[in-house]
């Protein structure tokens, strides 16, 4: 088994004097870093680069598999409506799957898509993956046929798993996907007549039934930190998404980041981290977003796996459903997005529902009220609010806000986690030359948790990156703590309940329809959800469309979050600067009455 220090109940006590008064973040960070610390750091040169890492993670995501397996058959990770998967039988489909994956042909570097909801067999196909050298590409399971087309091709994916949903929607394009060699369905009703398609269970076997496989060690394959493990998809301002390549390290760094999290709120307010203790019932997480996003799959999936922790997982998210498994399965941690915490807060039928092990209601991946933190301290008193801030391209955890830091800054992310740095940079001057503190501007972010590149995109690439610096697109200012300030965004972009959307992908949609002459994408201003796309668009001369048209039309070609909630058509030719820049601050006027 890998020597790994951490868990996320390591024992701090050693290192901390008693009596010790509330620390600054400053302070905090020196101790639970420290020589000695699970959390101590160090430096290494990583593609040139030198860069400070967590020196007690995991090595690889494959060692996470290996430590997993000492929680044994008794502990269960994975619960999906009536199928509970203990950490042993987790470990058994891991390897018997490597074992199929390899048979296939698949070697260390190809690339393995992964399309799939919430189903306990997620995990194991992306853990068989990045355990036998592959990197796992997981695509969006909400994306249409043809965006699914494109991330098989531009990835070069060899292998595809994915649920009976997704293999319907993707059945005309996979000729289209010249490199793919093998598709596995699961959870297929019918059967499957194709040469190169198999049902997932034909190898593995029903969830409930894992714990019967074979009882094997992992296939010995060598996998260092800095190889590549992950293509997750992100969208672009040129419209097609571009795939972030994550190495090993970038995600095992989350491991840490949660921990470090959890013990500093307890130092910044004078009180000692707990020490582990083996009596205490197992940490339980209701997932509500899913797997094939950066939050669930490195913040939750990968520090849970190390912790021993349990994972109950949501098909999709329902605030009823969400009420029932959090009393019969003593949830101690929701959320995802701040979306899901309004409604775990605001339902009327909360009450009927015994919530009193929730301990923590935290979120990310889009903007939050500040008055939702302290709508949870009111609702759950027991549990500790916490927010972060991350993108797909620092593999999720950058920054985090907790406990008294939260409630304090209620409009703040959080400094960076210790292994970070942020600065603040002018959005035109690319040298990376920083902002004095509380100056606006470009937040650019570094650490081990920064991605390798975006994949076949060199001028992307080296837009973006800059001598280990990621240039977010991000407003923001530091103030002299540390704390991050999101501020608003430099891309074109807007956020619905967590899922990224950039408004030239629709934008083009639309001019593809042969009515529309002109056409722009805002955000419309929404209390739960963030904001939602709305349209404005300019006809053609003699040219005709509906809203519920047009609405239709995006609709076939994207996926249904893209969809415009409203469409409001404009007299004449869209208002522009001196550039040819269509002024939307002055478009989003139109949607006031919805805001």
């Amino acid at each position: 088994m890998p020597d790994s220090a951490i868990t996320q109940d390591a024992d701090f006590a050693r290192l901390l004097p008693p009596g010790w008064p509330a620390m600054s973040i400053a302070q905090a960070n020196a101790l639970l870093t420290a020589p000695g610390s699970p959390l101590e750091m160090e430096t290494l040169t990583i593609r040139g680069i030198e860069t400070r890492v967590w020196k007690n993670a995991p090595p690889s995501l494959r060692a996470e598999v290996e430590m997993a397996r000492a929680f044994g058959p008794d502990r269960y990770f994975l619960v999906y409506e009536d199928e509970r998967v203990s950490y042993e039988a987790f470990y058994r489909a891991v390897s018997a799957f490597m074992r199929e994956l390899q048979s296939k042909g698949v070697e260390k570097g190809d690339r393995v898509a992964l399309i799939m909801r919430n189903y306990p067999e997620w995990p194991v196909a992306f853990y068989a993956a990045v355990s036998l050298g592959a990197i796992c590409t997981p695509l969006n399971a909400w994306w249409t046929g043809p965006e699914l087309e494109y991330g098989l091709i531009d990835s070069g994916s060899k292998i595809l798993i994915a649920d009976a949903q997704s293999a319907l929607r993707l059945q005309e394009h996979l000729p289209n996907c010249p490199d793919l060699k093998w598709v596995y369905v699961s959870r297929a009703v019918d059967e499957i007549a194709h040469p190169r398609v198999s049902k997932l269970e034909s190898v593995i076997g029903g969830a409930n039934d894992w714990i019967n496989l074979p009882d094997q060690e992992l296939l010995p394959v060598t996998v260092e930190p800095e190889d590549g493990a992950t293509i997750f998809y992100t969208s672009g301002t040129t419209g097609k998404p571009k795939g972030a390549l994550g190495s090993h390290r970038n995600i095992v760094s989350n491991v840490m980041a949660a921990a470090f999290g959890a013990a500093r709120a307890f130092l910044r307010r004078g009180e000692q981290p707990p020490a582990p203790d083996p009596s205490a019932p197992q940490a339980c997480t209701l997932l509500a977003v899913p797997f094939f996003h950066a939050t669930g799959c490195f913040a939750i999936l990968s520090p849970t796996v190390v912790a021993g922790g349990k994972i109950v997982m949501m098909y999709k998210w329902d605030p009823i459903r969400a009420f029932e498994l959090i009393e019969r399965e003593q949830v101690r941690s929701a959320g995802g997005v701040p979306t899901i915490a309004w409604q775990l807060i605001e339902h009327p039928d909360r009450d009927k529902y015994d919530l009193s092990s929730l301990e923590s209601v935290s979120y990310g991946g889009a903007p939050s009220a500040p008055e939702l933190v302290r709508k949870i301290k009111e609702t759950f008193p027991k549990s500790q609010p916490g927010q972060g801030w991350g993108m797909t391209e620092t593999s999720a955890t950058f920054t985090g806000n907790s406990a008294e830091d939260y409630i304090n800054r209620p409009d703040s992310c959080g400094p960076a986690v210790p292994v970070c740095d942020m600065k603040i940079c002018d959005p035109d001057d690319a040298t990376g030359k920083p902002l004095p503190i509380g100056a606006v501007g470009e937040l650019w972010g570094k650490g081990p948790n920064v991605v390798v590149e975006y994949w076949n995109k060199p001028e992307a690439t080296a837009k973006t990156f800059v001598d280990g610096w990621v240039r977010t697109g991000d407003l923001a200012r530091l103030d002299e703590e540390g704390f991050c300030y999101i501020i608003d965004r430099a891309k074109d972009m807007l956020i619905r309940g967590g899922e990224n959307i950039y408004c030239v992908e629709i934008e083009n949609v639309l001019y593809e329809h042969p009515a529309v002459m002109d056409a722009a994408i805002v955000g419309i201003p929404h209390r739960t959800l963030g904001e939602e796309p709305g349209a404005v668009v300019t006809l053609k001369q003699g040219g005709h469309a509906s809203e519920a048209e047009l609405r239709a039309w995006v609709a076939e070609r994207l996926a249904a979050f893209k969809v415009p909630v409203k469409v409001v058509f404009w007299p004449e030719t869209l208002p522009r600067n001196a550039n040819g820049k269509i002024l939307k601050n002055e478009l989003k006027k139109v949607f006031a009455p919805e805001a």
